[in-house]
């Protein structure tokens, strides 16, 4: 019992990456229809521009975890205007192909500059230590992923289904001449939602630099793991993508203690069962 519950506040880690990565990467298809193979090289933008931060400019973890997440904000907003904006009537390859293409220049920009070792990345000392829960020894800074994570996808999914700007939103990707005629700027709206999703990965990004080593190449397995959630939970849906990612980060850490050798491909076991029984993923919707 003890090594079930330890393994499930570890999945519970694990999941909260996934599902914050995965909420990102639902955002941008499910309002943009884009498929963003880029997520995984913005997530390692966030790490790596906190660790700059606080290498070369001494800049505090707390005053990165906001100010990382609107710089890689700005390059989504460059990355919408110069590439993506052109590709939106076209299928859906097309965005992949361009996505993967602008990953490989920016790993390979930093891969040059860094090399792929990583860089040393301490945890903030206001989260240092660890508590005892009785049946493990929980680092406080696991925790606060945990917890920092859920906050932000909650608040995500509030914002886009229960607010008038999410509502304009969706409304926007559907039928953007009826929407530019209450006077929204559309255009301006779907930059800053995919700037939105840069930023959600840039914020994982953060959280993940103190457990995971930095390096330039730190999203490329996380990010086909991601993919995979967001299929399991259905292209576009919010809300599963946020439930998938933390039930299957609690999945494979329960793999990890009956049968260790299958907990790296658990994740794609289940994606294939799911789309043989429900093509649309679990939460999405069938056309």
């Amino acid at each position: 019992m003890p090594a079930l519950l330890s393994q499930l506040l570890l999945g519970l880690v694990n999941g909260s990456f996934y599902a914050i990565l995965s909420l990102g990467l639902a955002v941008i298809f499910g309002l943009l229809n884009v498929i963003n193979f880029s997520h995984g090289a913005l997530f390692m933008l966030g790490a790596l521009v906190t660790w700059m931060g606080m290498e070369y400019l001494e800049i505090n973890y707390w005053v990165m975890l906001i100010a990382a997440p609107l710089v890689v904000g700005v390059v989504g907003v460059v990355m919408e205007r110069l590439l993506l904006r052109w590709i939106y009537k076209l299928d859906h390859l097309y965005g992949l192909l361009l996505t993967l293409g602008v990953t490989m220049v920016i790993e390979g920009v930093f891969r040059s500059i860094y090399g792929v070792s990583g860089l040393g990345y301490d945890t903030p000392e206001l989260l240092e230590g660890a508590t005892n829960l009785g049946f493990m020894i929980m680092p406080n800074y696991r925790a606060w992923v945990v917890v920092a994570s859920i906050i932000v996808c909650l608040a995500t999914w509030y914002v886009i289904e229960k607010t008038k700007l999410g509502a304009y939103l969706r409304a926007g990707t559907e039928n953007p001449r009826l929407v530019e005629a209450f006077g929204v700027n559309v255009p301006v709206m779907i930059t800053l939602t995919f700037a939105f999703g840069a930023a959600l990965a840039a914020f994982a990004g953060v959280l993940a630099a103190p457990i995971y080593q930095v390096t330039p190449l730190m999203g490329q397995n996380l990010i086909i793991v991601v993919f995979a959630v967001v299929v399991i939970g259905g292209m576009g849906s919010i809300m599963g993508s946020i439930l998938t990612g933390l039930g299957l980060g609690v999945i494979e850490g329960f793999t990890k203690v009956f049968y260790p050798e299958a907990s790296s491909t658990v994740v794609f076991v289940i994606m294939a069962i799911v789309l043989l029984i429900r093509p649309a993923g679990l939460f999405g919707k069938e056309k």
